[in-house]
């Protein structure tokens, strides 16, 4: 599922953006989803339904999967696409007061996020382990990204902003 999501993202950003002019390059579309108990949640948009995940989620584990799509443009004409879903397992702490949840979801953090959490910002906090990629929990995996980048017959290194990069320099 978050595959195909992901896929029909980048293909519309495709569209978009060769509607604008023809582009050369790469366009990567991503979803996520949690599932826990067999059951997949998105984003939970309210207050009310983070909560109510926050407090079913406390103290036990959940998968969150991450998909990704990678389109190769040409001259503004898709040579082709590749996608590819990563998972990792996350186990929130136990001890997490009704207080913290209630003061969490306050926040608004976890309303846009699959799951109702981060763990690159104030709900870190809350998750005792993962298992896995931690960046498939923020959302895109860079090792899956590599792999894809790789297939599509480019370099991960060629995608490395060394204009803004730090010369070495010895003293």
């Amino acid at each position: 599922m978050v595959q195909l999501l992901a896929r029909a993202k980048a293909e519309a950003v495709v569209g978009k953006l060769v509607a604008g002019a023809p582009i050369t390059g790469l366009v990567l579309g991503g979803d996520s989803a949690f599932e826990i108990d067999g059951v997949v949640h998105g984003k939970p948009y309210t207050v009310a339904r983070a909560t109510e995940r926050w407090l079913a989620q406390r103290g036990r584990e959940g998968r969150l999967h991450s998909g990704h799509w990678l389109i190769q443009v040409a001259d503004g004409r898709i040579v082709r696409g590749i996608g590819r879903a990563a998972v990792a397992d996350v186990r929130f702490r136990a001890d997490i007061t009704d207080a913290e949840i209630d003061a969490y979801v306050a926040t608004g953090e976890p309303l846009l996020v699959a799951g109702s959490f981060t763990i690159d910002s104030l709900g870190a906090a809350f998750i005792e382990r993962i298992q896995g990629d931690p960046s498939t929990v923020v959302g895109l995996s860079l090792p899956t990204l590599r792999a894809l980048v790789r297939a599509l017959d480019t370099e991960w290194t060629d995608l490395w902003n060394r204009q803004g990069a730090v010369e070495a320099r010895l003293v």
